[in-house]
C-alpha cells in the first residue's frame, strides 16, 4: 500500500514516475563497537574474523595474561591496510584504529606500533582524536559521521547548537553515550569556525560555569547572602532555576555550609536519590546501604543486618566495595529499617550521593604475610575523615597493604600503596566506561602527611571542577607544571609547594567539613 500511495502522489502532484519495481538492497552494516563488560574494556572493529579461505590476511596479537589485556589487529598481506580487530582488556586507541580500518592509507609506516595498548606505551590516560575527516565516523551506536554533526550544528546556527540540541537531531552519543565528548569537541570546534563558541553557562538561569559560581560563592564578603539558592539565584542568576542547576547549587551548598541536605528547604533542589536518601530500583523499590569502613563489621551489626533483611525481605548482597547492600524497601520503610541499623552504629554508606562512597582495603599486614602496613586501620581512619563530604561526582578510594596491590588504589579517586617506609599516594583514577589509571602525586609518605596532601586535593577539586565531573577527566583538564610534566605536576606545586597559596584555605575548609559531619539517616530518626 505504501508503494502504490507514494506512487500516485508523486505522479499526481508532482509529475514525477516513481519506479518502485527494484526493491533496495541492504548492503551490511558496521557493526563495530566498544562496550564494557563486567568491568573489562572489549571492543571490535571492521573484519574481525576473515573467513578460512581469505588469504589476504595478517595478524598482529598481544596477548598479556599478567594483565589481562589481548589484542588482534589483522591487516592485508601488503601491511598497508588495517582490517579489522578485536580488544579486550584495553580499549582506549578503539576510535582511532577503527577510524583507520575504514579508510585508505593513513597507517604509520611501522604498522606494529598500533599493537601495544595505550597502557603499555607509558600514557596515564589516552583521550579520543578528534577525527577531521566529515565521512568518519563519530557515533557508532546510530551509524553518525562527523558531516552529519557538523551539518546539523550548521542549521541549528550559533544561538541553537546546543549539545542537546545536536544530539536529538542527529542521535549522536544517544546510545551508550561513549562518543559524547567527540559530539562536545566537534560542537566546539564548528562553533569557532562560525565565529561562536561553546557556551559554558551551567544553564539558562546561570550564565557561568559550576567553578565560577562556586568562586563567587566561596569568596562572598557576606556569606549569609549566599547560603541558600534562593540567594544564589537572585544574586547571580535569573529566573526559577530548573534540574540542572538545582542539584549543582545544592552540591555547591552542601561542600562549603554542610548542613542537613533535606533540611531548610534544600530537599527540592535534590535529584531523586539524594531527595530519597536512598538509590531508586527497578520498580520503584530502594537499597539501603550502611557504611562498612575497611569491610569491617562486628557480630552485633552482622546479625542486626540478617534481621533486617528478613523482617522486611530485602535482597542481600556482597558488593565489590566490601559492604552489605539491602535491596528492596518500599519508600515508607527507609526510616524504621535505618532506625534499627543506627541501634548498633551503622550509618549511612552515601552511595545515593555524589560524595565519597568506600575506602577498600585489603588485610595489610594484620593477617597477611606480605603486608608491610597496617592498610584496614589506615582505610578506616581515611574513610571516617571523609565520609559525607558531597563533592561534584562520586569519589573511590582504596588502601593497598602492599605492592601487589589487592584493593587496586591505582584505580580509585585516590588510592595508597603501603611501601616499607610509609605510603605511595596516587590521584585521579576511575574505572567506570573510561578506565583511568591514577598518577603519582607523592612516594614514601607517613600516614598524617597522606591525609593533609589528600585534605587539599579532594578540597581543589571540590572548588573547581564541573558538574558531575569525576576526579579524572577534571585532573586531566588542569594546566601542566611550571617546568612541564603535565597536570600531575600543576597538582604538586600546588598541593605541596602551595604555589598558589590556597593550602590554608583548602586545609580550613576540609576540617569545616570534617567537623561538622553527621550522619543523614540519624538525623531524619531523630526528627522524623
Amino acid at each position: 500500500m505504501a508503494k502504490v500511495c507514494s506512487q500516485t502522489v508523486a505522479a499526481e502532484e508532482l509529475g514525477i514516475n516513481l519506479d518502485l519495481d527494484q526493491e533496495p538492497a541492504f548492503t551490511g552494516a558496521d557493526l563495530s563497537t566498544k562496550l564494557k563488560l563486567l568491568g573489562c574494556d572489549v571492543a571490535s572493529f571492521g573484519e574481525n574474523q576473515p573467513k578460512p579461505d581469505d588469504e589476504d590476511v595478517t595478524e598482529l596479537v598481544w596477548n598479556d595474561p599478567i594483565n589481562n589485556i589481548y589484542r588482534k589487529l589483522i591487516f592485508n598481506k601488503a601491511g598497508t591496510k588495517l582490517r579489522g580487530g578485536i580488544l579486550v582488556g584495553d580499549a582506549g586507541d578503539y576510535t582511532l584504529l577503527h577510524r583507520l580500518s575504514t579508510q585508505d592509507g593513513g597507517l604509520p609506516e611501522n604498522i606494529a606500533a598500533l599493537l601495544p595498548p595505550p597502557s603499555a606505551q607509558g600514557a596515564p590516560a589516552v583521550s579520543d582524536e578528534v577525527p577531521s575527516d566529515p565521512s568518519a565516523q563519530i557515533c557508532s551506536c546510530n551509524d553518525v559521521s562527523r558531516g552529519t554533526i557538523e551539518e546539523a550544528i550548521v542549521n541549528l546556527g550559533i544561538d541553537k547548537a546546543t549539545l542537546p540540541a545536536v544530539k536529538k537531531c542527529t542521535e549522536a552519543g544517544t546510545g551508550c553515550g561513549g562518543c559524547e565528548p567527540l559530539v562536545k569537541s566537534i560542537l566546539k570546534q564548528q562553533l569557532e569556525s562560525l565565529g561562536g563558541s561553546l557556551s559554558n553557562s551551567m544553564c539558562e538561569h546561570f550564565s557561568m560555569s559550576r567553578p565560577e559560581l562556586m568562586a563567587l560563592v566561596r569568596t562572598d564578603a557576606d556569606p549569609s547572602s549566599v547560603d541558600s539558592f534562593e540567594k544564589i539565584l537572585a544574586k547571580h542568576g535569573h529566573g526559577d532555576g530548573c534540574e540542572i542547576c538545582k542539584p549543582a547549587v545544592a552540591s555547591i551548598l552542601a561542600s562549603l555550609v554542610n548542613g542537613v541536605i533535606i533540611d531548610e528547604g534544600r530537599d527540592a533542589l535534590q535529584d531523586t536519590n539524594d531527595r530519597s536518601m536512598a538509590n531508586m530500583q527497578r520498580g520503584g523499590s530502594y537499597s539501603v546501604v550502611p557504611r562498612v569502613p575497611g569491610g569491617e563489621l562486628t557480630p552485633e551489626q552482622l546479625i542486626v543486618m540478617g534481621e533486617v533483611a528478613k523482617k522486611y525481605n530485602l535482597y542481600t548482597k556482597i558488593t565489590g566495595a566490601q559492604r552489605i547492600d539491602l535491596f528492596g524497601a518500599a519508600k515508607y520503610q527507609l526510616p524504621d529499617i535505618w532506625e534499627e541499623l543506627g541501634a548498633v552504629g551503622l550509618e549511612s554508606g552515601h552511595a545515593y550521593g555524589k560524595a565519597l562512597r568506600t575506602v577498600k582495603s585489603c588485610v595489610g599486614s594484620t593477617w597477611c604475610r606480605y603486608g608491610v602496613q597496617d592498610s584496614v586501620g589506615f582505610a578506616i581512619r581515611v574513610e571516617n575523615r571523609y565520609k559525607g563530604v558531597r563533592s561534584p561526582h562520586k569519589m573511590k578510594s582504596a588502601v593497598s597493604g602492599c605492592v601487589r596491590e589487592c584493593a587496586e588504589a591505582q584505580g580509585k579517586d585516590f588510592g595508597m600503596i603501603a611501601t616499607e617506609h610509609g605510603y605511595n599516594l596516587y590521584v585521579g583514577g576511575n574505572g567506570g566506561v573510561n578506565p583511568v589509571h591514577a598518577e603519582l602525586l607523592a612516594r614514601d609518605i607517613d600516614e598524617d602527611t597522606v591525609i593533609r596532601y589528600l585534605d587539599r586535593y579532594l578540597m581543589y577539586y571540590i572548588l573547581t571542577a564541573d558538574k558531575l565531573e569525576r576526579t579524572a577527566p577534571w585532573q586531566m583538564k588542569l594546566p601542566g607544571g611550571k617546568n612541564g610534566g603535565g597536570p600531575i605536576e600543576h597538582l604538586k606545586e600546588v598541593i605541596i609547594e602551595d604555589s598558589l597559596g590556597i593550602c590554608d584555605e583548602l586545609d580550613r575548609r576540609m576540617q569545616h567539613l570534617v567537623d561538622t559531619y553527621h550522619d543523614e539517616w540519624a538525623e531524619v530518626v531523630k526528627d522524623p
